[in-house]
């Protein structure tokens, strides 16, 4: 059954499962135990996932699987084997966002549907056309995007796009968030996110030191897109998501009801979908281009008064079954052929036929509005009566019960048909068995600089690389270029995406030793160009590195949460790199956490938030006015100084980012020196056991 626009409902459990789909969804979104980016749901088994690809099925509901978190090299067998079990359980479409995942269900069941995560920061027309090159089938947009963005997108995507309408917001771009993974030690890329940015984080002028932050100015209201469900529509949205993988049965339903109004055209219960879980209300502020200060806010004990008080309404959306799956039933037989033939047959081709168990006797009136009536009796099944084909004159009577009998028997067996399990085909397919990077050594320092003056003169000829940001290019002396990587933004939204092209475009790629392409877009618009993979890209395993390489990549930086045992695995035929010192980028974010507290006219560029334990991190904007994208900085730094040797890398890079150019010089002859550091500092995640 073709739908104009898919409603794709959480499942973070087999009861969650059974509301959204009793609700109305026509697709839902599970995750396999391990492997995706909500671990601490329910989640399910192979063998649960393949009762519930067959509950599913049988309704005409489909399912999408998310294996969609950074893989290290050691879990690519158990990987491969997660792809496996989707394809045997028959589930429709795998999210991922990793290029090792896709790699790995491309060679084992290439008839599975392949969805890029919204973990990749997907955001721009580029971005959706090189993820139609690289084979996937849907691209799930990041939610920070307008409603005119989207537009474009849509209209520039070979591939159905789906967008996020209801649910919580990160604060940071998905997939560009180290937050819950530097501070707490449980990394939301890798499914484990502790939620961090619903903690304290004050960004309050004077603020006396050391004091603990009290204000949560990184915690944003949920999103409520369903108002413009039919704008979305209008734009060639192909599926809108209801995040909340983690939430209840009954927001679900909630959500889902209300989507299926919005999408009809009909009203719905506002205020349950609020009632039901909110953060003090919603925020619409991303869609229509409205960042300020309105979006952000905490669940509040009213709030959670108010869930528990709609529980139950919400629960009445899914006590009973909604029926959607038309069935055709075809009447023969009577009074002459001494019994009733009934076949019901669904839009699949599915088919069972019964017959009458008593012989049906004349009848003294017109017994077709009888027939009708108890074959229409179909509440409590996925079924509603589409049609009913008499072929017959004189069908006979027969008692109300022996109809009901017939339809009960015929509407079981059809839905045991519809159940029946459908896997893919699942290829031969062996693991290539990957080069480890040598230990030991000693890798060549390079350095990345927030601007050109930041770079101390004396270190620009013993470093082996210097990087800038692309902005700066024109400042970049002329005897430096040659070993200058140019970095290119990890985020382009709206119209930065073509100034980025103009600019690499404007520029003459012999002049300098390559770029740093921080998102998949990036590949489209930088092909003559020597390219290395920077921070956005997250690559932590060797099979996402050797694609990144096929791709074009010259060198690739591993995604700072990768330990060194992981890292030295990754050895793809180029070079690797890893960070040595950095303030470690916590979040990127397009929502601005000092727009709690003034306007961007008042802003110099620069904030500080300050967090439970009196902690300040430093907060800089790209473009101060309202235009940029703002990051969040660890305030310890990271440091390997005097552990270079134990990098399995070929490059350790130094990246600076609020540092005077004279710390920088003194970081750089410790870094040089191999000596400690001189301050607090942390060696990240580098010793553990990920």
């Amino acid at each position: 059954m073709s739908r104009a626009l898919e409603i794709l409902a959480p499942a973070g459990n087999r009861e969650m499962l059974s509301a959204a789909v009793f609700s109305g969804a026509d697709a839902v979104y599970l995750g396999l135990t391990g492997f995706n980016a909500r671990r601490t749901a329910g989640n399910f088994t192979p063998d649960e996932l393949r009762e519930a690809v067959q509950f599913c099925h049988a309704r005409g509901v489909k399912v999408h699987v998310t294996l969609n978190t950074l893989v290290y090299g050691r879990e690519l067998p158990g990987l491969a084997d997660a792809v496996r079990a989707v394809a045997e359980a028959g589930a429709d479409a795998v999210i991922s966002d990793d290029l090792a995942t896709a790699q790995l269900i491309k060679s084992i069941a290439p008839t599975l549907h392949l969805h890029g995560s919204t973990q990749m920061s997907i955001h721009t027309p580029e971005g959706a056309k090189e993820l139609a090159e690289l084979g996937y089938d849907r691209v799930i947009l990041a939610r920070e995007l307008s409603l005119q963005e989207i537009r474009e997108v849509c209209a520039a995507s070979p591939i159905e796009v789906e967008v996020f309408i209801h649910g919580a917001l990160c604060m940071s771009v998905s997939g560009q968030c180290m937050m819950s993974a530097f501070l707490g030690g449980r990394s939301g890329n890798r499914g484990a996110c502790a939620g961090p940015c619903r903690l304290p984080f004050d960004a309050s002028p004077a603020l006396r030191p050391g004091k603990p932050g009290k204000a949560c100015h990184l915690s944003l209201k949920d999103m409520d897109l369903i108002p413009y469900l039919r704008d979305l529509m209008d734009a060639g949205v192909a599926s809108v998501k209801i995040e909340g993988r983690l939430r209840t049965p009954e927001y679900a339903a909630a959500a889902v009801t209300a989507c299926r109004c919005a999408r009809e055209g009909q009203p719905y219960d506002e205020q349950l979908v609020r009632d039901i879980f909110s953060r003090s209300g919603f925020t619409d502020g991303y869609l229509l281009n409205r960042n300020d200060g309105a979006m952000f806010g905490v669940r509040t004990e009213a709030d959670a008064a108010a869930t528990k008080a709609a529980a139950p309404k919400a629960r009445e959306l899914f006590r009973r079954e909604l029926p959607r799956v038309p069935v055709h039933y075809t009447l023969e037989g009577g009074v002459e052929d001494g019994g009733i033939k009934l076949t019901a047959a669904d839009e699949d081709g599915n088919r069972v036929i019964l017959y009458s168990a008593d012989e049906p006797q004349p009848a003294q009136k017109d017994p077709l509005p009888g027939i009708e009536r108890a074959l229409a009796k179909t509440g409590g099944t996925p079924f509603v009566m589409a049609e009913l084909a008499v072929k017959t004159d004189d069908p006979g009577f027969l008692p109300g019960s022996a109809w009901n009998e017939l339809r009960r028997d015929a509407l079981d067996k059809l839905l045991q048909k519809r159940s029946a399990a459908a896997p893919h085909a699942v290829q031969p397919y062996t693991l290539p068995d990957f080069a480890a990077h040598p230990a030991g050594g000693l890798p060549a320092l390079m350095a990345r600089f927030a601007a050109v003056a930041q770079c101390p003169a004396e270190y620009a000829e013993p470093l082996s690389l210097l990087v800038f940001p692309l902005s700066e290019a024109a400042a970049v002396p002329a005897a430096w270029r040659k070993k200058t990587l140019l970095e290119l933004p990890r985020i382009t939204f709206g119209v930065a995406e073509a100034k980025t092209a103009a600019a690499v475009a404007a520029l003459n790629p012999d002049e300098f030793g390559g770029l740093v392409i921080n998102n998949l877009a990036q590949l489209r618009y930088t092909k003559n160009w020597r390219k290395y993979g920077g921070l956005g890209l997250n690559v932590t395993n060797p099979m996402s590195a050797a694609r990144y390489a096929a791709l074009g990549l010259q060198g690739m930086l591993l995604q700072p949460e990768t330990a060194l045992s992981a890292m030295q695995e990754v050895a793809p035929g180029v070079p690797t790199a890893a960070l040595c010192y950095a303030h470690l980028p916590l979040m990127l974010t397009r929502a601005c956490p000092l727009r709690n507290v003034h306007t961007c006219a008042e802003c110099t560029g620069t904030g500080t938030l300050r967090d439970r334990k009196g902690r300040d991190f430093t907060v800089t904007c790209s473009a101060p006015g309202g235009a940029g994208l703002r990051t969040v900085f660890n305030p310890v730094p990271l440091y390997m100084g005097e552990r270079l040797t134990e990098m399995p890398v070929d490059y350790a890079v130094a990246a600076f980012t609020t540092e005077s150019p004279a710390r920088t010089a003194q970081i750089l002859a410790a870094l040089f020196a191999r000596q400690p550091f001189d301050a607090e500092f942390t060696r990240g995640l580098y010793y553990t056991n990920n």
